[in-house]
């Protein structure tokens, strides 16, 4: 699925330089340095000899980018057993840094079509392994990019986080599925079935994490969609389902247009509509 393009598809909007604009650099420079003024009084009785050079920031480490990509407080609400929602588990940074490894990608975004020829409204790209709606996981001789390691680290940590209120294996990801979803864009009900029979059996956790706009998703143990539960999906939302939700049908009704943070559109640029990661162990 990954080998034939039509034409480049850009998950950004293209974005003029100018800092009152928007964009990333407005949200390194122009944006904070309008909103933000440090006022320092100098006094020779507060000076300190100091061999160090000095910083206003504590460095970070770049290993632990979670660390800095998500929320302070969190309280998940159990949707099902084996399944809860982190609210606003990301924030403002981290959902602009993950709109930025994304776009890197943005010549492999397809848009796939589903088992009767019709195509999805949605477009698609994968991390680690190449997946397809019709043959599940398949090697069309493309070379998937390999899975950022800023992504492994922050699920393993939303998995650690997700055990402490659910009883779910551990998971190391090895697969991510990016979706984005138009305004008009849905998904069908559908199972996460695709991965091997030791991962299915084991039930290993799917995280699912929500960017842009909120979308209303569809979830239970019948296709009959009278029958299910359903529930909003923010922007900087994530999911976890696994154990005994391991294989829960679910689905995107519907995609709530212009819901998306204005902030985060005017930093990253990302256009109207939801970009999703799902992120498996094969």
């Amino acid at each position: 699925m990954m080998k034939n393009h039509s034409r480049l598809y850009r998950l950004i909007r293209p974005m003029v330089s100018s800092h009152f604009a928007g964009g990333r650099d407005a949200f390194h420079g122009g944006i904070l340095k309008q909103q933000c003024y440090l006022h320092i009084v100098p006094s020779r009785d507060n000076y300190v000899e100091d061999t160090e050079p000095f910083s206003l920031i504590t460095p970070h480490d770049t290993t632990n980018t979670w660390s800095r990509w998500t929320t302070i407080e969190r309280s998940p609400p159990k949707l099902a057993p084996g399944m809860l929602l982190f609210k606003n588990y990301l924030n403002l940074l981290g959902q602009v840094e993950i709109v930025d490894l994304c776009q890197k990608q943005d010549a492999r975004f397809c848009q796939p079509s589903n088992p009767s020829g019709a195509k999805l409204r949605l477009h698609m790209m994968c991390f680690g392994r190449n997946w397809d709606p019709v043959t599940g996981y398949t090697s069309d001789g493309s070379e998937p990019p390999p899975l950022p390691h800023q992504l492994i680290s922050l699920a393993e940590v939303i998995i650690k986080e997700a055990q402490l209120h659910l009883d779910i294996p551990s998971m190391c990801p090895d697969i991510c599925l990016v979706n984005f979803y138009r305004p008009d864009g849905r998904l069908g009900l559908h199972q996460d079935r695709d991965e091997s029979s030791c991962s299915l059996e084991r039930g290993l956790p799917v995280i699912s994490i929500s960017i842009g706009d909120t979308a209303e998703f569809l979830y239970g143990h019948t296709r009959d969609e009278n029958k299910l539960d359903r529930v909003l999906l923010e922007s900087g939302d994530v999911l976890v389902y696994g154990g005994n939700a391991r294989l829960i049908f679910h689905g995107v009704k519907r995609i709530i247009p212009y819901t998306s943070p204005s902030l985060l559109s005017r930093i990253s640029g990302l256009k109207s509509g939801r970009l999703n990661l799902s992120l498996r162990q094969f």
